[in-house]
């Protein structure tokens, strides 16, 4: 490094060393402006060397285990427009004194660390500041209303801190550039300020997970260039006049509204259109009572559906298979009646085994998630899933059910369907999760499943199926659990073998049955809920 005077830039990104971070580049180079050292092992804390670097612009060391509080001597750094330290172990307080000195700065990532305390209320004199990304700390108090003296915030991340307070001592209004809002999962209190709704560059906005309530007023319909909202889990009420403003969003894509209009009725107005790119729907967790409304069949570009944990009625409309783009339907823990409607069979897009085309700007990463041990990941925007779960659905498994070739995850457990497992199911060649535990199913497990080799969970327990267990292909990991509750199946490793057959008497399989079926609804019921609460909460921390 001695003879390397005229050293401008070093990029070791992406890379995997290890030790700590050197100190020496601007004393060899008085000229040396960039160092990008993310996605490495370094450890350690930050060496106090870098303040001496007169002309260091851009300082990026996110992704790595770097340890310990921020040195005064970083902020001797006067020239630094860039510092970014995301997803690293940096402790302690963000001084209000020394980060004024940093008043180039114009781009601040320090997001999932470990810093307490509050925001300096000195970052209102950051005046270049364009992005301020904060989250994922254990950052409290309230938000200081200078914030609103950084006039040029494009970007403001907060997400996962300890904050409280009223967001309204914040004037949004002097924030015009202001493209992204995000202040998930804290502890903000009140309503949404009326001055955010003078942000009309605003494309990003996400205030779930906190204890915002009241009506949304119709002001919101001034943030014509929204994308995304997410609004979950506050106290806001009023589902219809919410739908009703949102509605006249039209570059919406992304709504989530679940956990708020709690015991509202769904509402079934005709007159609610518009949403004509809506991509994502979530009205979850509400107990909303009513039915699955027709308004929902008006949005053409729908992907992903999420009306689970409400008290919904009533049967699977059949124009479920006109919405073209639909993959992901989550309607559990509903009271939702009658037969599988054939026309569920007949979903577009869980019918269409192909890979998404990746250079369509309508698909972005997602991650799929099977168990907390297990982890798949796919370029599509959403995994390809039907979760009808914890309702009263009757009759059979229509066998039009193979025709979803799509499918990752089919999940018809808690529910009252009878007959075979039909032969088609074997068609899904892409499955990985089949839940079909806790129905009144009979017959044999089809051997033809035993050609689904992706399958990685599957549940048939307490059902009434019987002869052997399949113990070729993916049958072979699968727990014993996954077939309990079904005395008439036979297996080597089932208390029943196969040969020589033994029949219990009539009376004893039905009470042990029974008393079987109460326990394992108890027991399967928590781990039904775990696992379906953790795949949901995987959604929600994706979107918020």
């Amino acid at each position: 490094m001695g003879e390397m005077s005229s050293l401008v830039a070093i990029n070791a990104s992406n890379n995997s060393f290890t030790g700590h971070i050197p100190s020496s580049f601007c004393i060899s180079s008085p000229s040396f402006a960039v160092l990008d050292l993310c996605y490495n092992h370094f450890s350690g804390g930050i060496p106090p060397g870098i303040g001496k670097c007169s002309a260091l612009r851009m300082l990026k060391a996110g992704h790595n285990n770097i340890s310990g509080a921020l040195p005064d001597d970083l902020f001797h750094a006067t020239s630094l427009e860039h510092l970014s330290f995301p997803n690293n172990g940096l402790e302690g307080t963000i001084d209000g004194e020394l980060v004024i000195k940093l008043s180039n700065l114009v781009f601040l990532d320090l997001g999932e660390n470990r810093f307490s305390g509050k925001l300096p209320v000195s970052m209102g004199q950051l005046k270049k500041l364009e992005e301020l990304r904060m989250d994922h700390n254990s950052l409290s108090g309230e938000l200081p209303s200078t914030l609103a003296n950084c006039t040029n915030l494009a970007a403001v991340v907060l997400k996962s801190n300890k904050f409280t307070g009223d967001l309204a001592k914040v004037n949004f209004s002097s924030l015009p550039n202001l493209k992204t809002l995000d202040l998930c999962t804290n502890y903000f209190t009140g309503t949404i300020p009326a001055s955010i709704y003078s942000c009309t560059n605003l494309t990003w906005l996400r205030i779930s997970f906190n204890k915002l309530h009241g009506h949304l007023p119709e002001k919101i319909e001034n943030l014509k260039s929204l994308t995304f909202v997410s609004l979950s889990y506050n106290k806001f009420t009023n589902i219809t006049g919410a739908l009703h403003i949102f509605k006249n969003l039209r570059n919406l894509t992304t709504l989530l509204i679940g956990g708020n209009f709690m015991h509202e009725d769904m509402p079934e107005d005709a007159t609610i259109h518009g949403f004509e790119n809506l991509q994502v729907l979530g009205i979850n967790d509400c107990a909303l009572t009513g039915k699955i409304p027709s308004w929902i069949s008006k949005l053409s570009k729908l992907e992903l559906l999420l009306l689970y944990n409400n008290q919904l009625s009533g049967p699977i409309p059949t124009w479920i298979n006109s919405l073209n783009f639909l993959k992901y339907v989550d309607l559990s823990n509903n009271s939702l009646t009658g037969e599988l409607p054939t026309t569920l069979m007949e979903m577009p897009m869980l019918r269409a085994d192909k890979i998404a085309d990746h250079s369509n700007p309508r698909f972005f990463w997602m991650p799929v998630f099977v168990a907390p041990s297990l982890q798949y990941h796919t370029i599509n925007a959403f995994p390809k899933r039907l979760n009808l779960g914890n309702n009263k659905f009757s009759g059979v498994i229509p066998k039009e059910i193979g025709q979803l070739k799509a499918l990752l995850s089919l999940n018809l457990s808690f529910n009252n369907l009878q007959g075979e497992i039909p032969q088609s199911a074997s068609n899904l060649n892409n499955l990985m999760v089949l839940d079909l535990s806790c129905n009144h199913l009979t017959g044999a497990i089809p051997p033809s499943l035993v050609k689904l080799h992706f399958l990685s969970k599957f549940n048939i327990s307490y059902n009434d199926l019987e002869g052997p267990v399949p113990i070729t292909g993916q049958f072979s990991t699968f727990p014993s659990s996954s077939f309990a509750g079904n005395p008439k199946l036979c297996s080597p490793m089932l208390l029943h073998h196969c040969n020589p057959p033994e029949a219990d008497p009539v009376s004893t399989i039905s009470t042990k049955q029974y008393v079987d079926k109460v326990v394992f609804a108890i027991a399967f019921g928590v781990s039904f809920g775990v696992g379906v609460l953790y795949d949901q909460v995987i959604i929600s921390r994706f979107f918020g």
